[in-house]
């Protein structure tokens, strides 16, 4: 069984409409005479609060040596598939030849990134982190894929306790020697 409510009918006043038109004349009134907020940029920067989620970027130990193992965990997180990773091998002769992979190329496509900073959750070696940078801009579309170099370029040195060059087992403890 259906229910009928009864609409409570409007008044002069109501029909009108000239209570909704002086409040929206009152509200644009109030805003009009506000300090500005907009910002010249690009002279003017703006503040960017703790936790921003900029883009992504490889940094390099305070020794200027690659932070990334090329695990690919980062890949493989990525909900957009925005990064691609080829590993490539250290020479033999290296003394971090123990180390097995090194990225050879390392690309992140900047217009199918996300920024939600799986990436940099993922990475054992902390080799990929999310700068404070907010301003993107390209051309063309080839221009927002960055390479191994640019990404290096942009995210720096970040010096920290490393993983990666550290011998933690020398030879006699991986082939079953004394412990």
């Amino acid at each position: 069984m259906a229910i009928i409510v009864e609409r409570r009918r409007l008044t002069w006043m109501e029909r009108t409409y000239l209570p909704q038109i002086v409040s929206g004349l009152w509200i644009t009134l109030k805003n009009l005479f506000k300090p500005k907020v907009t910002l010249e940029y690009p002279e003017q920067a703006p503040i960017l609060p703790p936790g921003y989620r900029g883009a992504p970027t490889l940094v390099m130990d305070s020794a200027g040596r690659e932070k990334c193992v090329s695990c690919q965990l980062c890949e493989f997180v990525c909900p957009p598939k925005a990064i691609k990773i080829v590993p490539g091998e250290i020479s033999g002769n290296s003394e971090y030849a123990y180390i097995e992979k090194a990225p050879k190329e390392f690309e992140i496509n900047m217009l199918r990134c996300i920024f939600c900073g799986y990436c940099e959750e993922a990475c054992p070696e902390k080799a990929i982190v999310l700068q404070q940078e907010f301003s993107l801009n390209g051309r063309t579309r080839a221009e927002m894929i960055r390479n191994k170099k640019q990404l290096y370029e942009a995210g720096g040195v970040l010096p920290d306790k490393i993983k990666k060059w550290k011998k933690v087992k020398d030879t006699a403890d991986l082939e079953g020697g004394s412990h």
